[in-house]
């Protein structure tokens, strides 16, 4: 598939383009969204052995969601500034240690975000936390043990992968 044509449709808080693709002879459109790339983390808190996921409203699925840390890297930002900045956002704790676990597509087929998944251990919470007012942010703090992380129901996918990435590092 080579693209041969890409003209912005949309240019809100997130962008649309339309693409012109040909592929095989055949020539037709298909929009692609630009998300940009995001950030997540599963943090830790080793001094009392708890994950702390948030719990906020999301446009995407109409609902209170329950999952990682997440958030967008901003331009001229380095992932990992982006992700420790996540995190004192919305949890008021500071990063001690952070490792890349995976980078992913949220969906592929028409979305261009990338998802930077990370590890991160925290021990002190210098804020409270909750998310930035001026973005609208309402964010809960939940700590969870393993075994609640374990039992945690969740149709998001990046929270899903740092489920699965935390039992297979206790086993």
């Amino acid at each position: 598939m080579k693209i041969k044509n890409r003209e912005k449709a949309y240019n809100g808080y997130f962008k649309i383009y339309k693409l012109t693709v040909e592929q095989e002879g055949h020539t037709f459109t298909r929009e692609q969204f630009d998300r940009g790339d995001a950030v997540a983390a599963l943090v830790f808190d080793t001094e009392k052995q708890q994950y702390i996921l948030t719990k906020q409203f999301r446009v995407g699925s109409e609902s209170e969601l329950v999952e990682v840390v997440a958030g967008m890297v901003d331009q001229g930002e380095q992932p990992e500034e982006s992700i420790k900045r996540e995190i004192e956002e919305e949890t008021g704790y500071h990063v001690d240690k952070l490792e890349h676990l995976h980078t992913f597509y949220s969906s592929p087929g028409g979305t261009t975000e990338r998802v930077m998944l990370y590890y991160a251990e925290v021990t002190r919470q210098n804020s409270e936390g909750g998310g930035n007012a001026h973005e609208h942010e309402f964010i809960e703090i939940l700590h969870l043990t393993s075994e609640e992380l374990d039992a945690l129901e969740t149709p998001d996918a990046k929270t899903i992968i740092a489920q699965q990435w935390a039992k297979l590092k206790r086993r």
